[in-house]
């Protein structure tokens, strides 16, 4: 007996508003790469950390897009930040700097943040000026988010912060990180209960900050150590006790966006402008058939991304579809890095453009499914969403 699934988001429709935007964002690309503003890179959400680019951002109103007017925002739709989003990553853009404030820290103020948090933090992200980190994972704590020991104490105006966060990205260069921790005792029935948020401030007194470097010697991974760290109680995110509810919202922005499939597309954009169009039959008897099967992957998950990007427009939580997404993703992205690995293995003397962005793909490919939560936990996810376990 076959079960139906009901859709998980319905597909959201452009517009000739969001197609002339993927035109002007495609102009402002191929500007800057003409000046040498900066090298198409594989991830580049993650370790492209150029605050001019983001700067250049800004001033086109392509930051906090979907931030209210009253904050110093745009008020422009989710599906138009897609649009945006979409093709800097799809061209290999420097966007590490603000993605994850604009990513997820923007929409969390919206939701969780009082007004004080929204007026401080809000204008300065939209003017590319703050960037935050996300301090959730922990030494012995990375899916599996209800047995952090990060601890906040109640203290005189605020609370006292002690613990250690792994895996955060740009806290060397970052302003604040959002912090989970426990601020009541484990309670072994309702594991999640008990966890709360914080802003943090990484100039801190008691922050250590201590680099985590790539084998390739990269550096966009940071250990930071909170050693009994004030934080007043206008800094409290959200609501004392309703870590674990929030933290679930915040995370589906974090796996539903186009970074999760785009992070290696720079490779497939330029594998697609290497194909021999002359010679039809070559092109059966070459990779270019698995690449053609990468490039419907891609243009699916567009779909689905978009489709979820109409679903935060309406107002709704799409942790389940978002889940999809991210395993999706992150399954074609390092598919991707493989073929062309594959193909750079074939030629002698690959172009130096293209094997740089191999040798990067091939570097970050182990992290792709683990990243934002690992596939394997987002199968439960998927699951139970679905009413199948």
């Amino acid at each position: 007996m076959s079960v139906a699934f009901p859709r998980l988001v319905p597909p959201a429709a452009t517009s000739p508003d969001t197609d002339a935007l993927r035109q002007e964002v495609r102009a402002f690309l191929a500007e800057q790469l003409s000046t040498g503003a900066y090298t198409p890179a594989v991830d580049g959400w993650l370790s492209g950390w150029d605050e001019t680019f983001t700067k250049a951002l800004a001033e086109r109103g392509w930051l906090g897009m979907t931030v209210p007017r009253q904050y110093g925002g745009h008020g422009r739709s989710f599906q138009e930040r897609f649009v945006v989003t979409e093709e800097l990553l799809a061209g290999g853009a420097p966007v590490a700097a603000h993605w994850i404030a604009d990513r997820q820290i923007v929409p969390s103020l919206l939701k969780y943040g009082t007004e004080e948090q929204k007026a401080v933090f809000l204008p300065r992200i939209v003017a590319g000026e703050c960037f935050f980190g996300i301090g959730m994972s922990e030494p012995d704590s990375g899916s599996d988010l209800a047995s952090v020991r990060t601890r906040a104490v109640r203290v005189d105006g605020g609370w006292s912060i002690t613990g250690t966060k792994v895996w955060t990205s740009g806290a060397h260069r970052a302003h604040a990180f959002i912090v989970l921790a426990r601020t009541a005792a484990v309670d072994p029935a309702h594991r999640h209960a008990g966890l709360s948020q914080f802003i943090v401030d990484l100039h801190s007194p008691g922050v250590q900050i201590r680099p985590i470097i790539a084998m390739n010697g990269s550096h966009h991974f940071n250990e930071v150590v909170l050693d009994a760290v004030f934080v007043p109680d206008t800094m409290v995110f959200g609501h004392i006790g309703d870590g674990w509810t929030q933290v679930t919202s915040e995370l589906s922005f974090e796996r539903s966006g186009p970074e999760r499939f785009l992070s290696t597309f720079p490779l497939l954009a330029y594998a697609v402008d290497r194909i021999d169009t002359t010679n039809v039959a070559a092109q059966a008897e070459s990779g270019d058939v698995e690449l053609g099967r990468l490039v419907a992957q891609v243009a699916g998950l567009h779909h689905m991304c978009t489709a979820v990007a109409g679903a935060l427009q309406r107002g709704e939580t799409p942790d389940v579809p978002a889940a999809v997404v991210k395993v999706l993703g992150t399954t074609v992205e390092g598919d991707i890095a493989d073929f062309a690995d594959l193909r750079t293995g074939d030629e002698t003397a690959p172009p130096p453009v293209w094997a740089d962005l191999v040798s990067a793909a091939v570097d970050q490919r182990p992290g792709f499914t683990l990243r934002g939560g690992t596939n394997e936990v987002l199968r439960g996810v998927i699951a139970r969403g679905l009413g199948m376990r």
